[in-house]
């Protein structure tokens, strides 16, 4: 047996960060009409909208750091999901206290890649993000993918 430890910062290896938030939302599309909109969305076009319990999974990839051992320190990882998704969506209705959403409709799908696009810009461009987002245990999304 060896005690040479393999040179790890040679290979990416991915760290995942799960968080939780509740939030309201409206599936609704203005350029339909009232029946459309509720053929296609039904129950989640609830004019008084309706509510998810959201899982959040973000992962970075990347190499990891000699002088640190880590990708991404988690804590910074943990602070920056915080600051920039879960207080900006938790407890929200997001049709209608989230900018990100004034015009786009809250889809998951939509959600996700919002929340992609914010974290995206306070990472470093060599880490590699993706998301997971639950809407319920059953259904979610990722993305990229």
């Amino acid at each position: 047996m060896t005690d040479q430890v393999e040179n790890t910062s040679e290979r990416k290896i991915a760290i995942i960060r799960r968080e939780h938030f509740n939030a309201a939302h409206r599936l609704h599309n203005p350029n339909w009409t009232k029946e459309k909109n509720k053929e296609i969305f039904g129950k989640c076009n609830n004019p008084n909208y309706h509510g998810h319990n959201y899982e959040l999974e973000v992962k970075v990839i990347g190499y990891i750091q000699s002088e640190t051992g880590y990708v991404i320190d988690t804590k910074i990882l943990s602070d920056l999901i915080k600051n920039q998704i879960t207080n900006r969506f938790d407890h929200k209705n997001l049709n209608l206290d989230v900018t990100e959403f004034k015009n786009l409709n809250p889809t998951a799908e939509n959600i996700a890649i919002v929340t992609f696009n914010i974290l995206r810009s306070h990472l470093d461009q060599k880490l590699e993000l993706k998301i997971k987002l639950y809407e319920t245990p059953r259904n979610y999304v990722e993305y990229p993918f």
